[in-house]
Protein backbone atom coordinates (compact mmCIF):
# COMPACT_ATOMS: atom_id res chain seq x y z
CA UNK A 1 0.00 0.00 0.00
CA UNK A 2 1.54 3.53 -0.69
CA UNK A 3 1.63 6.22 1.90
CA UNK A 4 0.19 9.98 1.57
CA UNK A 5 1.30 12.69 4.08
CA UNK A 6 -0.92 15.45 4.20
CA UNK A 7 1.57 18.18 6.01
CA UNK A 8 0.17 20.01 9.06
CA UNK A 9 2.51 23.39 9.77
CA UNK A 10 3.94 23.48 12.90
CA UNK A 11 3.28 27.44 12.54
CA UNK A 12 2.17 30.02 10.08
CA UNK A 13 -1.08 28.51 9.82
CA UNK A 14 -4.80 30.13 8.62
CA UNK A 15 -8.14 29.18 8.94
CA UNK A 16 -7.13 28.32 5.10
CA UNK A 17 -4.00 26.01 6.23
CA UNK A 18 -7.12 23.77 8.17
CA UNK A 19 -9.37 23.59 5.07
CA UNK A 20 -6.57 22.84 2.90
CA UNK A 21 -5.39 19.87 4.92
CA UNK A 22 -9.47 19.02 5.75
CA UNK A 23 -10.41 19.16 2.37
CA UNK A 24 -7.21 16.93 1.23
CA UNK A 25 -7.97 14.07 4.27
CA UNK A 26 -11.60 14.24 3.53
CA UNK A 27 -11.39 13.87 -0.76
CA UNK A 28 -8.51 11.37 -0.67
CA UNK A 29 -10.93 9.34 2.50
CA UNK A 30 -13.66 9.50 0.16
CA UNK A 31 -11.67 8.26 -3.18
CA UNK A 32 -9.74 5.79 -1.47
CA UNK A 33 -13.45 4.43 0.13
CA UNK A 34 -14.78 4.35 -3.91
CA UNK A 35 -11.79 2.69 -4.94
CA UNK A 36 -11.85 -0.07 -2.58
CA UNK A 37 -16.10 -0.57 -3.01
CA UNK A 38 -15.09 -0.90 -6.41
CA UNK A 39 -13.39 -4.05 -5.86
CA UNK A 40 -9.43 -2.88 -6.24
CA UNK A 41 -7.15 -3.64 -3.22
CA UNK A 42 -6.36 -0.56 -1.00
CA UNK A 43 -4.02 2.09 -2.85
CA UNK A 44 -2.94 4.81 0.22
CA UNK A 45 -2.66 5.18 3.58
CA UNK A 46 -3.41 8.85 4.34
CA UNK A 47 -2.15 10.71 7.00
CA UNK A 48 -2.12 13.98 8.49
CA UNK A 49 2.08 14.52 9.16
CA UNK A 50 3.97 17.24 11.56
CA UNK A 51 7.46 17.75 12.02
CA UNK A 52 7.24 16.44 15.86
CA UNK A 53 4.83 14.65 18.16
CA UNK A 54 3.73 17.36 19.55
CA UNK A 55 -0.09 16.26 19.86
CA UNK A 56 -2.15 19.07 18.61
CA UNK A 57 -1.31 21.68 15.84
CA UNK A 58 -3.25 25.40 16.40
CA UNK A 59 -4.03 28.42 14.56
CA UNK A 60 -5.53 31.38 16.27
CA UNK A 61 -9.21 29.32 15.81
CA UNK A 62 -8.73 25.65 15.30
CA UNK A 63 -7.30 22.38 16.70
CA UNK A 64 -5.94 19.85 14.03
CA UNK A 65 -4.65 16.38 15.51
CA UNK A 66 -2.05 14.87 13.52
CA UNK A 67 -1.53 11.10 13.08
CA UNK A 68 1.94 10.80 13.14
CA UNK A 69 5.47 12.77 12.48
CA UNK A 70 7.96 13.08 9.78
CA UNK A 71 10.61 11.02 12.00
CA UNK A 72 8.54 8.21 11.90
CA UNK A 73 8.10 7.89 8.35
CA UNK A 74 10.67 6.38 6.82
CA UNK A 75 9.51 6.67 3.59
CA UNK A 76 5.73 8.40 1.31
CA UNK A 77 4.84 8.32 -1.87
CA UNK A 78 2.83 11.52 -2.16
CA UNK A 79 3.22 14.67 0.08
CA UNK A 80 0.53 17.35 -0.23
CA UNK A 81 1.54 20.90 0.83
CA UNK A 82 -0.84 23.12 2.82
CA UNK A 83 -1.22 27.06 2.36
CA UNK A 84 0.61 29.06 4.99
CA UNK A 85 0.82 32.83 6.23
CA UNK A 86 2.10 34.60 4.16
CA UNK A 87 3.73 37.24 5.75
CA UNK A 88 6.46 34.71 7.08
CA UNK A 89 7.64 33.20 3.94
CA UNK A 90 11.02 34.26 3.38
CA UNK A 91 11.89 33.17 6.85
CA UNK A 92 10.79 29.97 7.38
CA UNK A 93 10.61 28.87 11.36
CA UNK A 94 12.77 25.93 12.48
CA UNK A 95 9.67 23.61 12.10
CA UNK A 96 8.64 24.16 8.72
CA UNK A 97 12.75 23.76 8.17
CA UNK A 98 12.27 20.40 9.13
CA UNK A 99 9.16 20.06 6.74
CA UNK A 100 11.16 21.27 3.90
CA UNK A 101 14.09 19.20 4.45
CA UNK A 102 11.94 15.91 4.67
CA UNK A 103 10.10 16.80 1.62
CA UNK A 104 13.37 17.40 -0.02
CA UNK A 105 14.94 13.85 1.07
CA UNK A 106 11.41 11.99 0.37
CA UNK A 107 11.22 13.37 -3.26
CA UNK A 108 14.67 12.02 -3.79
CA UNK A 109 13.53 8.17 -2.62
CA UNK A 110 10.89 8.69 -5.43
CA UNK A 111 7.88 10.84 -3.59
CA UNK A 112 5.75 13.73 -5.60
CA UNK A 113 5.30 16.63 -3.65
CA UNK A 114 1.67 18.51 -4.45
CA UNK A 115 1.62 22.26 -3.08
CA UNK A 116 -2.25 24.14 -3.15
CA UNK A 117 -2.24 27.86 -3.42
CA UNK A 118 0.74 29.69 -1.15
CA UNK A 119 2.24 26.50 0.16
CA UNK A 120 4.02 26.89 -2.94
CA UNK A 121 7.07 29.46 -1.03
CA UNK A 122 7.23 26.10 0.90
CA UNK A 123 7.62 24.04 -2.04
CA UNK A 124 9.68 26.58 -3.62
CA UNK A 125 12.28 26.80 -0.64
CA UNK A 126 13.19 23.06 -1.06
CA UNK A 127 15.25 24.37 -4.10
CA UNK A 128 12.94 21.56 -6.10
CA UNK A 129 11.35 24.15 -8.33
CA UNK A 130 14.29 25.64 -9.72
CA UNK A 131 13.97 25.95 -13.54
CA UNK A 132 10.70 24.64 -13.98
CA UNK A 133 7.07 25.92 -14.03
CA UNK A 134 4.53 26.73 -10.80
CA UNK A 135 1.90 28.66 -10.32
CA UNK A 136 0.31 29.77 -6.87
CA UNK A 137 -2.38 32.65 -5.61
CA UNK A 138 -2.11 35.96 -8.27
CA UNK A 139 -1.82 38.40 -5.12
CA UNK A 140 1.18 36.95 -4.19
CA UNK A 141 2.56 36.68 -7.56
CA UNK A 142 5.01 39.51 -6.94
CA UNK A 143 6.46 38.45 -3.85
CA UNK A 144 6.88 34.65 -5.12
CA UNK A 145 8.95 36.35 -8.02
CA UNK A 146 11.42 38.06 -6.17
CA UNK A 147 12.02 35.63 -3.66
CA UNK A 148 12.53 32.59 -6.59
CA UNK A 149 13.50 34.39 -9.83
CA UNK A 150 14.86 30.83 -10.86
CA UNK A 151 11.16 29.62 -10.70
CA UNK A 152 8.74 29.94 -13.76
CA UNK A 153 5.97 31.34 -12.45
CA UNK A 154 2.23 31.13 -14.15
CA UNK A 155 -0.30 32.35 -12.25
CA UNK A 156 -2.30 32.27 -14.87
CA UNK A 157 -2.78 28.62 -14.56
CA UNK A 158 -4.57 27.10 -12.12
CA UNK A 159 -2.78 23.21 -11.90
CA UNK A 160 0.96 22.83 -13.54
CA UNK A 161 2.37 19.39 -13.35
CA UNK A 162 5.81 18.66 -14.51
CA UNK A 163 8.32 15.97 -13.08
CA UNK A 164 5.78 14.72 -10.41
CA UNK A 165 5.57 17.79 -8.83
CA UNK A 166 2.25 19.37 -8.99
CA UNK A 167 1.27 23.33 -7.78
CA UNK A 168 -1.71 25.36 -7.76
CA UNK A 169 -3.56 28.59 -7.75
CA UNK A 170 -5.09 30.50 -5.07
CA UNK A 171 -7.39 30.25 -2.27
CA UNK A 172 -10.02 27.48 -2.49
CA UNK A 173 -8.87 26.44 -6.16
CA UNK A 174 -6.95 23.45 -4.05
CA UNK A 175 -10.42 21.30 -4.36
CA UNK A 176 -9.69 21.26 -8.24
CA UNK A 177 -5.99 19.95 -7.79
CA UNK A 178 -7.22 17.69 -5.50
CA UNK A 179 -9.55 16.16 -8.23
CA UNK A 180 -6.76 16.15 -10.75
CA UNK A 181 -4.81 14.28 -8.26
CA UNK A 182 -7.59 11.51 -7.42
CA UNK A 183 -7.78 11.26 -11.15
CA UNK A 184 -4.03 10.52 -11.60
CA UNK A 185 -3.75 8.38 -8.61
CA UNK A 186 -7.06 6.32 -9.39
CA UNK A 187 -8.87 7.24 -12.09
CA UNK A 188 -11.51 9.27 -13.98
CA UNK A 189 -14.55 7.43 -12.86
CA UNK A 190 -13.65 8.01 -9.26
CA UNK A 191 -12.47 11.50 -9.78
CA UNK A 192 -15.94 12.49 -11.53
CA UNK A 193 -17.59 10.76 -8.38
CA UNK A 194 -15.91 12.74 -6.24
CA UNK A 195 -16.85 15.85 -7.95
CA UNK A 196 -20.20 15.13 -7.90
CA UNK A 197 -20.57 14.27 -3.95
CA UNK A 198 -18.40 17.54 -3.32
CA UNK A 199 -19.97 19.57 -6.23
CA UNK A 200 -16.83 20.92 -7.35
CA UNK A 201 -16.68 21.67 -11.36
CA UNK A 202 -14.58 19.26 -12.72
CA UNK A 203 -10.89 20.24 -15.42
CA UNK A 204 -10.72 24.04 -14.60
CA UNK A 205 -8.29 24.92 -16.03
CA UNK A 206 -6.79 28.62 -15.20
CA UNK A 207 -7.38 31.12 -12.55
CA UNK A 208 -6.93 34.09 -15.09
CA UNK A 209 -10.54 35.00 -14.18
CA UNK A 210 -9.90 35.51 -10.53
CA UNK A 211 -6.72 37.46 -10.85
CA UNK A 212 -6.90 41.21 -10.41
CA UNK A 213 -4.23 43.68 -11.88
CA UNK A 214 -2.46 45.85 -9.45
CA UNK A 215 0.75 46.49 -11.24
CA UNK A 216 3.89 45.27 -10.54
CA UNK A 217 5.89 47.82 -8.09
CA UNK A 218 8.20 46.48 -5.91
CA UNK A 219 11.18 47.22 -7.59
CA UNK A 220 12.87 50.53 -7.94
CA UNK A 221 13.67 51.71 -10.91
CA UNK A 222 12.26 55.45 -10.89
CA UNK A 223 11.32 55.74 -14.60
CA UNK A 224 9.63 52.61 -15.20
CA UNK A 225 7.50 53.68 -12.22
CA UNK A 226 6.59 57.17 -13.79
CA UNK A 227 6.15 55.61 -17.05
CA UNK A 228 3.60 52.75 -15.22
CA UNK A 229 2.23 56.06 -13.82
CA UNK A 230 1.72 57.23 -17.18
CA UNK A 231 0.15 54.19 -18.72
CA UNK A 232 -2.54 54.17 -15.63
CA UNK A 233 -3.32 57.80 -16.24
CA UNK A 234 -3.68 57.57 -19.64
CA UNK A 235 -4.74 53.90 -20.86
CA UNK A 236 -7.79 55.14 -22.52
CA UNK A 237 -6.42 57.30 -24.45
CA UNK A 238 -4.51 56.30 -28.14
CA UNK A 239 -1.07 55.55 -26.49
CA UNK A 240 2.77 54.69 -28.76
CA UNK A 241 4.91 52.89 -26.44
CA UNK A 242 7.54 54.65 -28.92
CA UNK A 243 6.49 58.04 -28.11
CA UNK A 244 6.24 57.16 -24.02
CA UNK A 245 10.01 56.23 -24.33
CA UNK A 246 10.69 59.63 -26.24
CA UNK A 247 8.81 61.35 -23.56
CA UNK A 248 11.11 59.61 -20.60
CA UNK A 249 14.33 60.62 -23.03
CA UNK A 250 15.19 56.71 -23.54
CA UNK A 251 16.06 54.44 -26.29
CA UNK A 252 13.28 52.02 -26.61
CA UNK A 253 15.38 48.77 -26.67
CA UNK A 254 16.52 49.91 -23.37
CA UNK A 255 12.90 50.95 -22.35
CA UNK A 256 11.73 47.68 -23.14
CA UNK A 257 14.48 45.63 -21.15
CA UNK A 258 14.28 47.75 -18.24
CA UNK A 259 10.07 47.68 -18.22
CA UNK A 260 10.74 43.63 -18.50
CA UNK A 261 13.40 43.34 -16.32
CA UNK A 262 11.68 45.81 -13.05
CA UNK A 263 7.99 44.54 -13.99
CA UNK A 264 8.35 41.40 -15.77
CA UNK A 265 6.10 42.59 -18.26
CA UNK A 266 6.60 44.19 -22.14
CA UNK A 267 5.13 47.63 -22.15
CA UNK A 268 2.67 46.62 -24.15
CA UNK A 269 1.57 43.70 -22.16
CA UNK A 270 1.55 46.11 -19.13
CA UNK A 271 -1.17 48.56 -21.14
CA UNK A 272 -2.89 45.44 -22.33
CA UNK A 273 -3.62 44.38 -18.90
CA UNK A 274 -4.36 47.58 -17.54
CA UNK A 275 -7.13 47.81 -20.07
CA UNK A 276 -7.94 44.68 -19.39
CA UNK A 277 -8.92 45.29 -15.42
CA UNK A 278 -10.86 48.77 -16.12
CA UNK A 279 -12.95 46.65 -18.57
CA UNK A 280 -13.69 43.90 -16.36
CA UNK A 281 -14.66 46.09 -13.38
CA UNK A 282 -17.03 47.78 -15.90
CA UNK A 283 -18.13 44.51 -16.97
CA UNK A 284 -18.94 43.75 -13.01
CA UNK A 285 -20.35 47.44 -11.88
CA UNK A 286 -22.42 48.88 -15.30
CA UNK A 287 -24.37 48.06 -17.78
CA UNK A 288 -22.77 49.32 -20.27
CA UNK A 289 -22.35 46.67 -23.90
CA UNK A 290 -19.24 45.33 -24.86
CA UNK A 291 -19.11 48.11 -27.37
CA UNK A 292 -19.18 50.80 -24.82
CA UNK A 293 -16.77 48.95 -22.41
CA UNK A 294 -14.36 48.69 -25.40
CA UNK A 295 -13.92 52.40 -26.73
CA UNK A 296 -13.89 53.53 -22.77
CA UNK A 297 -10.80 51.46 -21.87
CA UNK A 298 -8.95 52.54 -25.19
CA UNK A 299 -9.99 50.16 -27.75
CA UNK A 300 -10.99 50.91 -31.48
CA UNK A 301 -10.64 47.30 -32.68
CA UNK A 302 -13.72 45.00 -31.62
CA UNK A 303 -11.03 41.95 -32.96
CA UNK A 304 -8.23 42.83 -31.23
CA UNK A 305 -10.14 43.47 -27.68
CA UNK A 306 -11.75 40.47 -27.50
CA UNK A 307 -8.51 38.84 -28.21
CA UNK A 308 -6.57 40.35 -25.62
CA UNK A 309 -9.07 40.32 -23.16
CA UNK A 310 -9.96 35.93 -24.00
CA UNK A 311 -6.17 35.85 -23.20
CA UNK A 312 -5.56 37.64 -20.08
CA UNK A 313 -8.78 36.49 -18.34
CA UNK A 314 -9.20 32.86 -20.39
CA UNK A 315 -13.27 34.28 -21.44
CA UNK A 316 -14.19 36.63 -23.95
CA UNK A 317 -15.64 40.00 -22.96
CA UNK A 318 -19.51 38.71 -23.34
CA UNK A 319 -18.99 35.64 -21.41
CA UNK A 320 -17.34 37.83 -18.57
CA UNK A 321 -20.16 40.02 -18.40
CA UNK A 322 -22.28 37.22 -18.05
CA UNK A 323 -20.91 35.31 -15.20
CA UNK A 324 -19.84 38.60 -13.27
CA UNK A 325 -22.60 40.86 -13.61
CA UNK A 326 -25.94 40.01 -12.16
CA UNK A 327 -27.81 42.35 -13.86
CA UNK A 328 -26.63 41.74 -16.93
CA UNK A 329 -27.38 38.29 -16.10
Amino acid sequence: MKHLSILVPDSQTTPGTIACIAGAYELFTEAEALWQQSGQPAQYRIELVSATRKPQQRDSLFTVRTHTAIEDISRTDLIIIPSSLVRSYDTATRSNQALIDWMTIQHAHGAELASMCTGTFMLAATGLLEGMTCSTHWAVSERFAALYPEVQLQTEKLITDESGIYTNGGAYSFLHLLLYLIEKHYDRRIAVRCAKIFQIDMDRSLQAEFSIFTGQRQHDDELILKAQAHIERHYRQPLSIGHLSDKLHVGRRNFDRRFIKATGLTPLDYLQRVRTEAAKRAFETTRRTVQEVMSGVGYSDAKAFREVFQRITGLSPADYKARYNRQAA
